[in-house]
């Protein structure tokens, strides 16, 4: 099987901010992921990182980390810094258009995991931010992570996010973002059966 290169961008949740496991979701993500695939990952955070910064950046970084003889993938995940900036749904819709055409034009097979909701953010906001990715995604054919609605009224995030500040989960709460992210479609992008 060929090798994989796989990368997640985005902001600090990418990175898993605030996990006393400091594994974040795309640890646990990736620890669920079988071994079945020669898979060299790489997370690439940028703190408070709005989607025109993501635009800006991404390339150059993911550049450093292709693989010239197998399959490369790339994983955007969403926060709130586009909703805390008053960045229009309008505007944020292009700028993660631009990413996913330019990486498709690549031959970089892409997923991508919606902004959850914190109360550091306007909830109306966040909403129309997912609403308006999950709209090109599905324009594209490439797999959304819904995390808004899943977890807006979820007891178990509310009380995990309230005891961190509001600003970011901590170990449950990106528990419960690794579970939307391996329930919604991760096994089926990457071609292998979920581990029993």
């Amino acid at each position: 099987m060929d090798d994989v290169s796989l990368c997640f961008v985005g902001d600090e949740l990418v990175a898993g901010y605030g996990d006393a496991r400091a594994l974040g979701w795309t640890g646990r993500v990736m620890a669920r992921t079988p071994r079945e695939l020669d898979i060299m990952w790489s997370t690439l955070a940028v703190p408070g990182e709005t989607t025109a910064r993501l635009a800006e950046r991404w390339q150059a970084e993911v550049a450093r980390r292709t693989t010239h003889t197998g399959v490369n993938r790339l994983v955007i995940g969403l926060g709130v810094a586009d909703v805390l900036a008053g960045i229009s749904p309008a505007r944020s819709r292009l700028a993660v258009a631009n990413v996913l055409d330019s990486a498709v034009g690549e031959h970089r097979a892409c997923f991508v995991v919606g902004p959850p909701p914190l109360p550091s953010a306007d909830p109306d906001g966040t909403a129309a931010l997912s609403r308006a990715v999950s709209e090109v995604c599905q324009r594209r054919g490439i797999p959304f992570v819904e995390t808004f609605e899943p977890l807006r009224n979820h007891d178990q995030w509310l009380t995990d996010v309230a005891s961190e500040g509001g600003k970011h989960p901590g170990q449950a709460g990106y528990g419960l973002l690794a579970w939307l992210v391996l329930h919604r479609g991760w096994y089926e992008w990457l071609g292998v059966s979920a581990p029993r």
